[in-house]
């Protein structure tokens, strides 16, 4: 019936068409089609901000496309022990719909960078200035939107001609291997460092946009995923000495992870996502990537995800006993907690009295004896990072898409200590090692680490891979990705490792919040706690792919995590034993 009114519709027309002796040809601007649209540089930077706008939606990072990595990661539990639950178990449904957000919002990121490269042409010699920058950014932001995929779903559909969409073979296309699509990723990173201008030759116009130095931060991430360290190493040397532009490490950590002008896109920053202030936004929640309001709020949702819940929040997440420890351990040289932990997790401690902002949870004075707790059932250590928490903006969380702050998806602590990694796997341990990871520490204020004690690789990469990094970017996107490079999930010894790291507490007793608790605890038949790592099923280190997705396209099949089926037999390298520190 449909078709038949359509038919009709166009039936009608043709015949009133017909009837007139002149026929005037005009094109609808605001009915733009691909047959019309995209001829012209101006056209294509409108499809840039579009490709821009996808990647701040709901499935890419503003909520659950940010946080489903953080989730499987060991520095984060679930405390509201609902919301994203089967993902912090690592044990997933392929029949949660939750998980195909990131996968859908992913493909229309896709969508639009497909579209733009079709106009581009193929000899980047050919192409003026704007259209180099027009070429690689969408080069960039496809080379991101497959990373994410391959990370989260191992074998995506890999699709990067636009004239595919043309025909049912092309919307409906079969599985990658995990290696086609990491080879589509380092390809697309490459090829995007040579169109793009550096930080500093972009100027005004780099700010909250993908550079060269950017490209090449995601391109060594990349090489890291399949522990290409020579050529990684290569490359996050390159950005240390400036070839991409000039970066340095902000005076003060917190910078990082406060809104407004004066703190982001900041000297530290290779890439963030960009959210509008607090107060600048519009009023109306976009959760799907298909909502056009004139008055959307473009923030993100990751500070109510953290948000304790007597301050507004929904409760869902915490840090985990063993990061909050892990910080504890270790002093300042001047005898102090290290300042990073301050912006991490929300506690109550003597030596924040007079720091920053002091002992505040959204400006209210918090006490020794009055601890604040993610969730008022079960507990928990708050997360601060990317989060109001500490800053003063506001005395609640205001839950939605309205936090304003921009995530930094790359900075220039992780160039430095991914560059101690590669080092350490190509030549170490070496002092050149330990010079980069002590810059990192000194901006910290922590005592220089000295190469006499590391003796071996596999130590000074423990240091890296559980000491450094944690407590450097602990609660942040990437962990997940780490523990599946590193192959923890398949090594007896690490996997016992992230069993102690996850384990945590629930408990609505607030004086327990702080308390170091141990998995031996869960065999001795303590029922408050829990390890989350304990229910991962093989092949759950990544997630399954959507039933209704299956179910939508007959070409497309599961992946280890649809299957329940070992990833052993694919890791890259060995796997680092454990060494005690």
């Amino acid at each position: 019936m449909k078709l038949y009114k359509i038919s009709l519709a166009v039936l009608m027309g043709v015949a009133t068409l017909s009837s007139c002796d002149s026929e005037l040809d005009v094109t609808n601007p605001n009915q733009q089609t691909a047959a019309t649209f995209g001829f012209s540089a101006d056209d294509l930077e409108e499809n840039v901000i579009a490709a821009y706008n996808h990647i701040r939606m709901e499935g890419t990072y503003a909520r659950v496309g940010y946080m489903l990595d953080v989730c499987r990661g060991d520095e984060v539990w679930n405390s509201s022990q609902v919301w994203y639950m089967p993902f912090d178990d690592l044990n997933v449904a392929f029949t949660d719909e939750i998980g195909q957000w990131s996968w859908r919002d992913w493909y229309y990121t896709i969508n639009v960078t497909n579209f733009t490269l079709s106009r581009c042409g193929e000899d980047n010699s050919a192409l003026n200035e704007q259209m180099k920058r027009i070429k690689g950014q969408m080069l960039f932001l496809r080379g991101l939107a497959y990373y994410n995929l391959a990370g989260y779903y191992q074998n995506p559909i890999l699709i990067t001609d636009y004239a595919t969409y043309s025909t049912l073979d092309g919307l409906y296309g079969t599985n990658s291997s995990y290696d086609e699509v990491w080879d589509q990723v380092e390809k697309d990173f490459a090829e995007a460092m040579t169109l793009l201008p550096s930080r500093d030759a972009g100027g005004e116009w780099a700010k909250g946009r993908a550079t060269s130095g950017a490209a090449a931060g995601f391109y060594a991430r990349a090489l890291m995923m399949r522990h290409k360290y020579s050529d990684a190493l290569a490359v996050l040397r390159n950005i240390i000495n400036g070839q991409y532009g000039s970066y340095k490490l902000m005076a003060n950590y917190g910078d990082n992870f406060r809104e407004g002008a004066a703190y982001e896109n900041n000297d530290e920053s290779l890439f963030e996502v960009q959210y509008l202030d607090f107060g600048t936004q519009g009023t109306d929640d976009e959760w799907t990537p298909v909502n056009t309001s004139p008055n959307a709020t473009q923030g993100h949702a990751i500070e109510s995800n953290f948000g304790p819940g007597d301050f507004g929040g929904w409760a869902d997440l915490s840090a985990s006993p063993w990061l909050y420890n892990l910080f504890k351990a270790e002093k300042t040289t001047n005898g102090t907690l290290d300042p990073r932990l301050y912006w991490t997790i929300g506690t109550y401690e003597t030596d924040w009295d007079g720091f920053e902002y002091g002992n505040v949870c959204y400006a209210t004075p918090m006490t020794a004896d009055a601890p604040v707790v993610t969730n008022n059932n079960y507990g928990g250590l708050p997360v601060a990072k990317n989060t109001n928490f500490r800053t003063g903006v506001y005395d609640k969380v205001v839950t939605g898409l309205h936090c304003g702050i921009n995530l930094r998806l790359m900075r220039y602590s992780d160039v430095l200590l991914r560059a101690a990694e590669c080092e350490n796997e190509v030549n170490g341990p070496t002092q050149q090692a330990i010079d980069w990871i002590n810059q990192v520490r000194q901006r910290a204020g922590l005592a220089d680490l000295k190469l006499a004690d590391f003796n071996s690789k596999d130590k000074l990469f423990e240091q890296i891979a559980n000491v450094e990094r944690p407590k450097e970017f602990g609660c942040e996107y990437g962990r997940g990705f780490d523990l599946i490079r590193w192959g923890f999930f398949y090594d007896g010894g690490r996997l016992q490792q992230l069993k102690e790291h996850g384990t945590f507490r629930r408990t609505n007793d607030r004086s327990r919040v702080k308390e170091a608790v141990s998995y031996s605890g869960i065999a001795a038949g303590d029922t408050e706690l829990k390890s989350s790592y304990d229910t991962w099923i093989q092949g759950h280190e990544f997630f399954p792919i959507y039933q209704g997705t299956l179910n939508d396209n007959p070409n497309l099949v599961g992946n280890s995590a649809n299957n329940s089926t070992s990833n052993a037999d694919k890791l890259y390298g060995p796997v680092h034993p454990v060494v005690g520190l």
